[in-house]
């Protein structure tokens, strides 16, 4: 198993810390979980159904011609390599690593490349993976760059796939309406700009054939009745959208510039996390950590992601720790 933020549990054990006395910024998720709607007892009593409106609402909110519902993008990270035989995949790194290691276990050759590389290597690949927004580092590419990329990669039946999983906050550069088009798949994530990533819900975006086959890779009722009458419910809160939107936009350029403050400019970041590169990563993650404010760190390049606090408090306990850790360390 690969390492991600929010192990809250582990490290309240490791650092001697209950679990109620964290400030945990290690995940991207919105810190302002949506309201969970009543749950009929239905939902609990009875199997899924697939008409009872979550996809209509999905499409509606994406924008998409049709949509799959599955339990997480995650779990179509892991089943998307079963569709195809073996061959290149190129993943633009870095990223959310699950991408590389799922294509990898499936007995694929996976190269990392950076995005000035991407145009090199592009017409030696069967599938290229990107994330946009990238995690951790922010980088944002435009749909006309990628839309190239996909006609060039479906002239030989390849594919690009697009993880949107940080994308709700700027739908206008989502893939979204183009995922009919064979050969692009576009992934979306549920619980980070929802804020509920306990639900395990996303879809898959692409054309039908595609979608069915996939289908038959997740098996019968993936999303459990419940999840579905709560996804419907947040995908059509409009003014719930809007207000998100405004309210991580602003927390996100708040906790920019507070780490600027105090000589820690991020390298890049979104509406859900800031990304900064430093030599004193390790050092910084303890210090923090040490203080029940946990940090996602990325030691291969030493660098940090920062998700949003929720409030002006966990901000002033933020600037507190770090306005310490400027003086231990001059």
């Amino acid at each position: 198993m690969l390492e991600h933020g929010g192990r809250l549990r582990k490290a309240a054990h490791d650092y001697g810390i209950a679990e109620a006395d964290w400030l945990d910024l290690s995940s991207g998720l919105a810190p302002w979980p949506f309201p969970i709607p009543e749950i009929p007892l239905r939902a609990w009593a009875r199997l899924p159904e697939t008409d009872d409106g979550l996809e209509q609402a999905a499409c509606d909110y994406y924008g998409a011609a049709q949509v799959l519902p599955v339990a997480g993008s995650q779990m179509a990270i892991q089943l998307l390599p079963r569709l195809r035989r073996a061959g290149k995949v190129g993943v633009l790194s870095p990223c959310y690593a699950e991408h590389a290691e799922a294509w990898r276990r499936s007995g694929y050759i996976v190269r990392e490349v950076l995005e000035q590389e991407v145009e090199f290597f592009l017409d030696s690949l069967d599938v290229l993976v990107v994330v946009n927004p990238n995690n951790p580092t922010g980088l944002s590419l435009t749909p006309a760059r990628l839309l190239d990329w996909h006609a060039r990669l479906a002239r030989r039946g390849g594919w690009l796939v697009v993880d949107e999983a940080f994308m709700d906050n700027t739908p206008q550069l989502s893939l979204a309406p183009h995922a009919h088009q064979v050969g692009l798949i576009v992934l979306r994530s549920f619980g980070k700009f929802f804020g509920l990533a306990g639900v395990r819900l996303g879809f898959v975006l692409a054309e039908r054939k595609l979608l069915k086959l996939l289908a038959e890779q997740v098996g019968p009722w993936a999303v459990s009745g419940p999840t579905r009458v709560l996804g419907q419910a947040c995908l059509q809160d409009t003014e719930g959208h809007t207000r998100q939107r405004i309210r991580s936009d602003e927390a996100s350029e708040r906790l920019a510039a507070l780490l600027e403050r105090y000589g820690f400019k991020p390298q890049g970041g979104c509406a859900l996390f800031q990304w900064l590169i430093t030599e004193h990563a390790e050092m910084l993650h303890e210090f923090m950590a040490r203080r029940g404010i946990l940090l996602r760190i990325f030691t291969h390049n030493s660098s940090l992601r920062f998700g949003l606090p929720a409030d002006a408090a966990q901000e002033t306990r933020l600037e507190q720790a770090l306005i310490a850790f400027a003086k231990d360390h001059p």
